[in-house]
């Protein structure tokens, strides 16, 4: 009888592991795709970054202020992660754009163009809040 239960634990925990492994292994995957370099030798994250690095000067504190409280439902352990995609396509966007500064419309339509749909009900709750239309913005979350 102790033998079995002991071997049940053994095979429970053995599966648990697994399971941990597997997860850990599917998202350091998906972070060595978005490092491995396009056609234009440049990878996903090194997009990212020269958008950041190329508009860090067109932000100022109540835009980040903003952003920040934009990201808030993104649960903490993913926030620089969200954060980073967030801002590198605000930036794209600013960049073609020329814009001389940041400005909500380009964050809001920024954030819309970076996440992924399920996550826009969050942003219109906070729009919402900030009373702030959404109706502009109606053609991105379309997309």
């Amino acid at each position: 009888m102790g033998n079995d239960i002991f071997m049940w634990f053994i095979f429970l925990w053995s599966v648990f592991i697994f399971v941990l492994i597997a997860i850990g292994g599917y998202f350091m995957f998906r972070k060595f795709l978005k490092k491995m370099p396009k056609e234009d030798g440049k990878s996903i994250l090194d997009w990212q970054d020269y958008y950041i690095n190329e508009t860090l000067h067109l932000w100022t504190d109540d835009q980040k202020k903003f952003l920040n409280e934009l990201v808030e439902p993104v649960p903490e352990i993913f926030r620089d992660v969200a954060k980073g995609k967030i801002a590198g396509k605000i930036g794209e966007l600013a960049l073609e754009e020329k814009a001389g500064e940041m400005h909500v419309e380009l964050i809001i339509k920024g954030y819309i163009l970076a996440t992924p749909k399920r996550d826009h009900k969050f942003l219109r709750k906070k729009l919402a809040e900030k009373n702030i239309d959404a109706d502009p913005y109606e053609a991105y979350f379309n997309q």
